[in-house]
């Protein structure tokens, strides 16, 4: 067996390779810069400069997530270009809850073997969700980790900071008993459930290439990779009237799972069946896959990716904020209330339940 002579690259981490791609990324990095943000990549932390921003009394809050399984779409269709918004959709949108305003953006993105052009695409898509949501990307990682990932496979994570003044910070401890419940539409599944989307497309036979059964001017692939919404500028709009006492962005768990999360203690939320419709990619899943009712909405979004508890004398102020701000439909679910007993649940239908088979 012969000793010495082996290098890095053979073992399958090109250094080089990973240096060339960063210098290549600088360019999409650097268009993201925002105040407080010095966005070059060239030491070892990214730095940020809170006080450049103008905080007086500012609490700082964090948030980390992934796409999920969604990713095995984007590679097996090689569609690249918007799972980078995906990642910052996924984690700004949660720090967006508590009134917070995304400051600044870190990425993981890890292989088996760096592939430039796939690397590129999902940092260039990264970089434009920054910019749309305001917050520097400062910094990330890309790592190349041989054995650990299939060739052509990639993992990516997100990580974002922002801040809100103190005074500022939405909680939920406002919410009261006959307060408005509104919601901003999905743009389709997001990036929660994919891992059920993917079984009940597997389980018929479907390909990535055959056209969508609920959009068929797009082929499946396409139309599952519609990006996850950025809500950032509806929801800081909407905050800052002082009207809006909780947010709830809407994730794994759908509505039941995301909005208990939002309400003080002996409160709950009714939810009008017939508020808002299901949008045709979420039929399409219920009828095929033959998912009832409870297992789509703790599964899934169903159409509805935001939710703004407001009180009722600031729901036009609010309305006319959200509109502003560039959103274009908002739906009035229900309101909160009091439920009679504290054994059922906190999210409910006082009608008939949505969507039933008929």
């Amino acid at each position: 067996m012969s000793k010495g002579g082996g290098r890095y690259a053979d073992a399958g981490v090109d250094i080089e390779a990973g240096d060339a791609f960063v210098r290549q990324i600088m360019p999409l990095v650097a268009a993201t810069a925002r105040a407080g943000s010095r966005p070059d990549l060239k030491g070892f932390a990214g730095v940020f400069d809170l006080k450049a921003c103008g905080y007086a009394d500012p609490l700082m809050l964090a948030a980390t997530d992934g796409v999920g399984t969604k990713l095995r779409i984007a590679i097996e269709t090689g569609r690249h270009d918007h799972i980078g918004q995906d990642l910052v959709a996924m984690c700004a949108n949660d720090l967006i809850v508590h009134g917070g305003e995304p400051l600044f953006f870190l990425d993981y993105f890890a292989s088996g073997r760096l592939e430039p052009s796939v690397a590129e695409a999902v940092v260039a898509g990264i970089a434009r969700a920054c910019k749309a949501a305001g917050c520097a990307l400062i910094g990330g990682e890309t790592a190349e980790m041989p054995g650990m990932y299939a060739a052509g496979d990639y993992d990516l994570a997100g990580f974002v900071v922002g801040a809100v003044e103190r005074d500022a910070y939405i909680d939920g401890s406002k919410v009261s008993a006959g307060d408005i419940v509104l919601g901003l539409p999905s743009s389709g599944v997001h990036s929660n459930g994919f891992s059920l989307v993917r079984k009940v497309v597997s389980d018929l036979g479907l390909s990535w290439s055959d056209s969508a059964p609920f959009a068929s001017d797009l082929s499946l692939g396409e139309a599952l990779l519609e990006p996850t919404r950025l809500y950032i500028a509806q929801a800081l709009s909407a905050a800052k009237t002082g009207g809006v006492h909780a947010i709830a962005h809407i994730t794994g768990g759908g509505l039941p799972g995301n909005l208990p999360r939002v309400l003080p203690d002996g409160l709950g939320i009714g939810l009008d069946a017939d508020a808002w419709p299901l949008p045709p990619v979420f039929q399409w899943l219920q009828q095929a896959g033959e998912i009832d009712v409870a297992e789509m909405l703790k599964t899934f979004n169903c159409g509805i990716g935001l939710v703004l508890v407001v009180a009722p004398e600031a729901e036009a102020e609010v309305r006319a904020a959200l509109a502003a701000a560039g959103e274009q439909q908002v739906f009035r679910l229900g309101t909160v209330v009091q439920p009679a007993g504290d054994s059922g649940p906190r999210v409910y239908w006082p009608g008939d339940a949505p969507w039933s088979a008929s």
